[in-house]
């Protein structure tokens, strides 16, 4: 891909291309910058007012660092484990894969591509799901492709666009609507019987044959889906772009119980999916709201606020908690971009600990730790446990020294991916088109690959492979 092909994907996220799309549907695209521009006074202090007073969790001027007394002291990870299967966006419906084995050579093996690439009108936002056999991928125009797990050839593939033309449908029944075909975004999920859930920014949910491609069921959504759906005993969960959690039947489609949270005037271009354990789902939302429901029936039961006290520039008005939460052993890790990480008891709602880290990416949970990339490219190890810091990487020192330099950087930054903890390496993969191997207990750069396009979803892994999704629409399998 060219650079400015880069550069278009990278100032799509940064510039927060957003929340005129929960209010707008898919027409967010093509409208004019004063309707995508989420810092436009004048109507966005109106829906401020009617929101409520939110509570600081922690103080604005507060700063990470690492803690003195860990430096050096060592601390437990799982050892790693195949998986054999990916089938939510977080691997499983906590959202929460300790350590697989997988990536040992940190080499790509092969690359396929299948679709539409990222561009101003379209972005891909699914990360991919995968049984052992297969990797699902969704490109940025709701087309769907399962490709051959071994080989990298295309199985089937499925153009799930609402017809547009007059007559032919569109959306609701209205006939041809030229914004219905700009539509982009949204995610996948596999059931444990082996069908396909997908969301999409054209408004809808469907459920697919996952061997075959068969569309079984659709239910049209009032707003578009950036977000990845999860599937869990029978339901599934998924957050439409006016920070609305909806429910369906995963069998028939049938709507479920609603949760409507805050609405909010401006959110990150992608969504987090919803993270499930037990009778317990808890979903993040563009208000920074972090909400856990019963999952059977969608009564409440906490929230909390992930916001910091005070705001010095226009992007730290978005409250948005775009990385997906993580649930690991009783607590719900999740860092929103007004500036809080956070671990909170799963059962009680009590805010255990919290830092002023700014992210747009999900943490990832592995024994004593919990790592979490911010947007400034750090990353951070942090005990679970205390919230103390064993260590920070910083993936872009070095980068902007020249005034050259800071100008391209504050126009174009580098962004780093949710990372993956894989055969006793941690990998995160940037938007400049690079993946990085750091040792897990140190920080320090093991080994670095170029995968030659943008990746700003997080990898997944299945049997020895970890696989990457970049934004010019290819399959990156990494041996």
């Amino acid at each position: 891909m060219s650079r400015p092909m880069i550069s278009k994907r990278s100032t799509a996220l940064i510039a927060l291309m957003s929340a005129a799309m929960a209010v707008s549907g898919c027409s967010t695209v093509s409208s004019s910058v004063s309707k995508l521009n989420p810092f436009d006074k004048a109507e966005k202090d109106k829906a401020k007012a009617t929101q409520g007073q939110r509570i600081s969790v922690i103080a604005f001027d507060q700063k990470v660092e690492a803690a003195e007394a860990l430096k050096g002291t060592e601390f437990y990870l799982p050892d790693p484990a195949v998986q054999t299967e990916w089938r939510l966006p977080g691997g499983n419906a906590e959202q929460s894969v300790e350590h697989v084995d997988a990536g040992k050579a940190f080499e790509i093996a092969w690359r396929k591509g299948f679709g539409q690439k990222g561009n101003r009108k379209f972005h891909i936002t699914a990360p991919p799901v995968a049984t052992a056999d297969r990797i699902y991928v969704m490109d940025g125009e709701s087309t769907v492709s399962a490709i051959d797990a071994k080989t990298g050839s295309v199985d089937w593939r499925k153009d799930l666009r609402p017809s547009a033309g007059p007559g032919k449908g569109g959306f609701f029944g209205l006939g041809g609507v030229k914004n219905d075909r700009l539509g982009f975004g949204g995610g996948l999920a596999l059931s444990p019987d082996n069908k396909l859930i997908v969301a999409s920014g054209f408004r809808f949910v469907a459920q697919l044959d996952a061997t075959t491609g068969t569309e079984a069921w659709r239910q049209t959504t009032s707003t578009p889906i950036h977000a990845a759906p999860t599937v869990v005993d029978g339901r599934v969960f998924v957050v439409s772009t006016d920070n609305e959690l909806l429910t369906f039947n995963a069998g028939t489609g049938a709507p479920g119980w609603t949760y409507q949270a805050l609405i909010e005037p401006a959110r990150i271009l992608s969504a987090p999916s919803v993270a499930v354990s037990g009778d317990t789902a808890v979903a993040g939302f563009a208000s920074g709201e972090l909400v856990a429901l019963r999952a059977a029936n969608g009564n409440d039961l906490w929230s909390e606020a992930l916001s910091r006290a005070s705001r010095t520039n226009a992007l730290s008005e978005i409250r948005d908690i775009p990385g997906r939460p993580v649930i690991y052993k009783g607590d719900v890790f999740a860092v929103s971009h007004s500036g809080v990480f956070s671990a909170t008891d799963l059962r009680t709602g009590q805010a255990r600990w919290s830092l002023p880290i700014t992210g747009i990416t999900s943490p990832w949970a592995a024994g004593d730790v919990v790592y979490v990339v911010d947007k400034s490219g750090q990353v951070i190890c942090v005990a679970r446990e205390s919230g103390s810091v064993y260590w920070i990487r910083d993936l872009n020192e070095g980068l902007g020294q020249s005034k050259r330099q800071k100008k391209k950087l504050a126009k174009h930054p580098r962004l780093w991916s949710t990372p993956i903890l894989a055969s006793g390496r941690l990998i995160t993969v940037s938007s400049d088109g690079q993946a990085v191997a750091l040792n897990p207990k140190t920080g320090a750069t093991e080994k670095t690959l170029k995968i030659g396009a943008p990746v700003l979803l997080a990898p997944i892994a299945v049997g020895d492979t970890v696989y990457l999704v970049t934004d010019d629409a290819q399959l990156v399998a990494i041996r």
